[in-house]
């Protein structure tokens, strides 16, 4: 048993290296985590350790974040990218995975996947992470859904990087502060994030600009010309999703709806957790991962 984090790259068949974290034993059932923003793979650590004498966890950086990948060019985020990315990630464990885990931006890859590639995965675990019609919908339709995600149009200015970089990521701290006390977030965490931000933030940033799901603010906004073809979007691999009910950004309403995209679902939402539900509840999350794999093949 491996009881300590093991890093390592994992170099894509397409040329994209990935920064990796994992634990585990190799012959163990597999785990891969995905993180999201302004996270890094480093969320998963204390999941992983819990999970280390029973799964083999693996969390890559996805690209733009930490060491990992970062393609010039706004075009080089886009969905199709990102999942190519964990599709050859998951390829080189040469079977399919036991289960997929992720989290918000990790989670719109995720459900990507599971729809487009469901031969690659046993199982799926959302958590707080919108599946994409869903978002449409809210995004498109509902002002208090467009109010909680402003904050995306900032994160797609040019200068977006520069200002969020100011005064010791000022602008960054309240992402978590303003769920909250986020008692998780002491000196030791933030650092590890300062040593993430610190190698730059437009790749990360990428992600939102390259994405058509952000609030509209005139009728000519991408978002009034998206559609998804039912048939592009249901995820039929069984999949449990986490659900913190005090996520301000990403409220509940955005689960109304969701078993007609995804017929095998178990949704489980957490009183009092907000979107930082890694961070604040891990041994939950690494119990329900745990449980997950014990089940078996799907």
């Amino acid at each position: 048993m491996s009881s300590s984090i093991e890093l390592f790259d994992a170099v894509l068949r397409h040329g994209i290296t990935l920064s990796c974290r994992a634990v585990g034993e190799r012959t163990a059932p597999c785990v891969i985590a995905l993180h999201g923003f302004p996270e890094a793979a480093f969320i998963w650590d204390p999941v992983m350790l819990r999970l280390a004498d029973r799964a083999r966890c693996i969390a890559p950086n996805l690209r733009g974040y930490e060491r990992s990948s970062a393609p010039e060019g706004v075009q080089a985020y886009r969905a199709r990218h990102l999942v190519a990315d964990i599709a050859a990630l998951i390829l080189q464990q040469q079977a399919p995975i036991d289960l997929l885990v992720a989290h918000d931006w990790g989670g719109a890859v995720a459900w990507n996947l599971a729809a487009q590639r469901p031969d690659l995965i046993r199982r799926l675990l959302i958590i707080n992470s919108p599946h994409p019609a869903t978002f449409l919908r809210e995004l498109r339709d509902n002002p208090a859904q467009q109010a909680a995600s402003a904050y995306m149009n900032f994160l797609c200015r040019p200068d977006a990087a520069a200002l969020l970089a100011q005064d010791d990521f000022a602008r960054l701290w309240p992402f978590f502060t303003n769920m909250g006390g986020a008692s998780w977030l002491t000196e030791a965490v933030r650092d590890q994030y300062r040593e993430v931000w610190r190698r730059g933030l437009d790749g990360a940033l990428n992600f939102y600009r390259a994405s058509p799901l952000r609030p509209p603010v005139s009728s000519r906004d991408a978002i009034h010309s998206v559609v998804f073809p039912p048939e592009t979007v249901t995820t039929r691999v069984p999949t449990t999703v986490l659900w913190g009910d005090a996520d301000i950004a990403l409220p509940p309403a955005l689960l109304d709806g969701l078993e007609a995209f995804v017929p095998a679902l178990d949704v489980q939402r957490i009183a009092g957790a907000t979107h930082w539900l890694v961070h604040e509840q891990p041994v939950l999350v690494a119990d329900t991962i745990a449980r997950l794999v014990a089940s078996g093949p799907a």
